[in-house]
Order: structure tokens, then C-alpha cells, then sequence
């Protein structure tokens, strides 16, 4: 007799969650559930440490990450394919629109400031650039590291990780080139292969995203790190020293100095308090930003710790 009225007790807590749910899978919080990220590809380092960190604080949090060039990313967003997507840049009014026509607001987080790295082959010893040099080399005025007083003789090659790269739109971007005809570039499928082509060939300019060699705790960092060199950038026309010169590293990142620098969204179209949401608050209000710091990224939020002294 008490086994049945137990047994008619769950079904009949079983049927109140599902009614009040209207049989739907509950959704997600931010301390239980899955959701989808796209992420643009430069972003991978940095992406997979903060998701893994948040998935090590709450055990019933799942996070399946896709890794995509920034359009693909956004484009999956923006069909629901993904809950958030980490980006350089914010949503267009065309791409704002499509969320409008759902009634879904979302939202647009800057949680950093990374920085597009130049890496070249440590046979090259020009390992610094002018803001106005790096512009001739992409308008084709410059062509061969000779010109640069480089000890390479050879055409320079331009190496992104995708013809959609968000690395190689920021940089045309950023000196308004609209065709990239007759300029030496060869695209491969991720930042990691950009560093072993220009591991392999000296007169290679390769571009990435800093996060990949910027995290000293990393033996990864070592490894990617090892046989290049990071080129010092000057937004001078006319530097008189290599003071003048800053690579993307944190403190530069920071204070603004290093020239090719971005910022790092968080795309959202969430519609309730959910688990993205949960890892948004992570990284602004809560120890998340650490890990950004750590990664080698400026934090947009710093996390205050608060230290108590007794006397």
C-alpha cells in the first residue's frame, strides 16, 4: 500500500513538472545544462580555457564549442545553431535585424582587449614594422623584405588562417584595402598552421591571435612559441628607438600602445536567465576575468579581491 502511494506520488510530481513546463525539456540555468558556442577561430585558446573552467565549477554544465571563421560563427547565432558566439566586433543593423524579426533582443559583451600578433621565421631578423610600412606592404608599394632592410630576399608572403579570417579582415580593415589582387597572401585552416608555415618558411608574415602564444603557463605556448619571433609595431612614422616599438602583450594591450589591437565580444541571443548568461556574469563579476589575464588578454572588468587585515 505505501509503495503505491509513493509510485502515485511521483507520477504525480512527474505530470505537475511536465504540465508546468508544457512537456518541454527543462531549459538551462546558469549552474546546469547545454548550450552550443561559435567562436571565431583565433579565439580557440582563449575559449576552451574560460568554458573549461566554468564547466569545472558546476558538473552539470556542458559546452559543445565550434570553431569557425568570425562570419560563420555569427551566421550561427544568429539561426540559433549557437547561444553565444565570441567575436572582434559587434552586430550589424542588418544581423540585429534578424533578431528583431524574433522578438529576441540579445546582447553584445566586451569582456577583452586581444591583440592581431606578428610572427616571423627567427632566420628573419627584421623583427620590427612601422604601422605606415606595414600599410605599403598591403597597398603592394612594399614587396620583398629588402625593402624593409630585412636580411630575407625573397617576396614577402602574407599567411592568414582563412580567407574569412577575422585577423585578415581587421588588418584590411585597418588600412582600408578593398582587394587583396596581386598581393602575395596564402591562407591555410588555423592559426596553429600559420605558425608552423612561417616556422618552415623565413620570408613568411604570418598573423594571429596573441592568445595562441601569449600564456607563459601553457607548455602548448612554449611549443607554438618556439623558432619565432613576435614583431614590435610602431604607429610612428619615424621611430628614433625601438622604444617606439610594442608587441601584443597584456600591459600594451591595456594601456592602449600596441596599434593592432581589438576588442573580444560575447555575442548573445539568449531569451532567459540562462547558462549563457551565467558565463557572461563569470567573466565580468566574478573570478572568470582571471583567466583572461592568465591567457595573456586584457580584461575589460578587473577582479577586485578584497583582502580583510587584522590587527
Amino acid at each position: 500500500m505505501k509503495r503505491s502511494i509513493f509510485y502515485c506520488a511521483l507520477l504525480a510530481t512527474a505530470a505537475l513538472a511536465a504540465s508546468c513546463n508544457n512537456g518541454k525539456a527543462p531549459l538551462d540555468n546558469p549552474s546546469r545544462g547545454s548550450i552550443t558556442i561559435a567562436a571565431d577561430e583565433s579565439f580557440k585558446p582563449l575559449v576552451s580555457q574560460i568554458t573549461s573552467a566554468y564547466e569545472g565549477i558546476y558538473p552539470n554544465v556542458k559546452f559543445t564549442l565550434v570553431f569557425r571563421p568570425e562570419q560563420e560563427a555569427i551566421n550561427m547565432m544568429l539561426r540559433d545553431s549557437a547561444r553565444l558566439a565570441f567575436t572582434t566586433r559587434k552586430l550589424t543593423k542588418n544581423e540585429q535585424r534578424a533578431l528583431d524579426q524574433r522578438k529576441i533582443i540579445g546582447g553584445a559583451v566586451k569582456i577583452a582587449t586581444d591583440g592581431v600578433a606578428l610572427i616571423v621565421n627567427k632566420a628573419n631578423t627584421d623583427s620590427l614594422i612601422t604601422m605606415d610600412q606595414l600599410r605599403s606592404v598591403f597597398t603592394g608599394k612594399v614587396k620583398t623584405w629588402a625593402q624593409l632592410a630585412g636580411n630575407q630576399k625573397e617576396p614577402i608572403t602574407l599567411v592568414f588562417d582563412n580567407n574569412n579570417s577575422s585577423n585578415l579582415d581587421f588588418v584590411l580593415t585597418t588600412f582600408g584595402i578593398k582587394s587583396v589582387d596581386g598581393l602575395r597572401i596564402f591562407t591555410t585552416r588555423s592559426n596553429r598552421e600559420v605558425i608552423d608555415f612561417v616556422r618552415k618558411n623565413p620570408s613568411a608574415l604570418g598573423f594571429i591571435g596573441v592568445n595562441w602564444i601569449s600564456d607563459g603557463d601553457e607548455p602548448l605556448t612554449t611549443e607554438l612559441s618556439a623558432d619565432l619571433r613576435v614583431m614590435g609595431v610602431s604607429s610612428k612614422p619615424n621611430p628614433t628607438g625601438r622604444a617606439d616599438y610594442y608587441q601584443p602583450f597584456q600591459e600594451d594591450l591595456g594601456m592602449q600602445r600596441y596599434p593592432l589591437r581589438r576588442p573580444v565580444y560575447i555575442l548573445s541571443r539568449e531569451a532567459h536567465p540562462g547558462l549563457g548568461g551565467g558565463l557572461i556574469n563569470y567573466l565580468i563579476r566574478d573570478a572568470g576575468s582571471l583567466i583572461i589575464y592568465k591567457v595573456g588578454l586584457w580584461p575589460s572588468v578587473r577582479y577586485n579581491r578584497e583582502i580583510n587585515l587584522q590587527k
